[in-house]
């Protein structure tokens, strides 16, 4: 069952991954991206793997070390766990990721690769977008404020 539990987890998020890569300018895209609620399958799944091992997730988090950590890790349910929470994780911030280069109007064709990119490798896929957030400018309508651009981004 913890297998397929793993294998799950990814599954329950690759939607919105792929709606987020392929289809970015579909209307309703933008509106699940803006919700937080999209990660709550896959944190149901992490409740599913981390409920039996508590003990052993509590000693890991509560007084982190390596050795803790890898205590943790080789216990199935531990490494599932730990699986589905970085999955969920990563959903967040590519959602993120995606309505804020939206709001600074970056191209789908050089968004849908970052985000693919973090969906492999997230750490990475962040540094990069990072950057480019920070030399680019936002696309601003006159007199438009942020609140009305981050609003218009969940509803276009």
């Amino acid at each position: 069952m913890t297998g397929a539990l793993f294998e799950v987890s990814f599954w329950l998020a690759a939607p919105f991954w792929l709606l987020m890569i392929l289809a970015p300018h579909w209307r309703p895209t933008a509106r699940l991206a803006a919700s937080p609620l999209t990660v709550l399958p896959v944190l149901a799944v992490y409740l599913m793997m981390a409920v039996p091992v508590f003990p052993e997730l509590w000693a890991a988090v509560r007084s982190p070390d390596i050795d803790t950590f890898r205590d943790l890790t080789v216990l199935a349910n531990g490494a599932g766990a730990i699986w589905a929470q970085v999955i969920a994780w990563d959903l967040l911030l590519g959602q993120w990721m995606f309505l804020e280069g939206r709001r600074l109007g970056v191209p789908a064709l050089v968004m849908s690769p970052l985000l693919v990119l973090t969906i492999l490798l997230s750490p990475f896929g962040l540094l990069v977008f990072l950057v480019l957030r920070a030399v680019r400018k936002p696309k601003s309508r006159p007199g438009e404020t942020l609140p009305d651009r981050f609003h218009d981004a969940a509803l276009s």
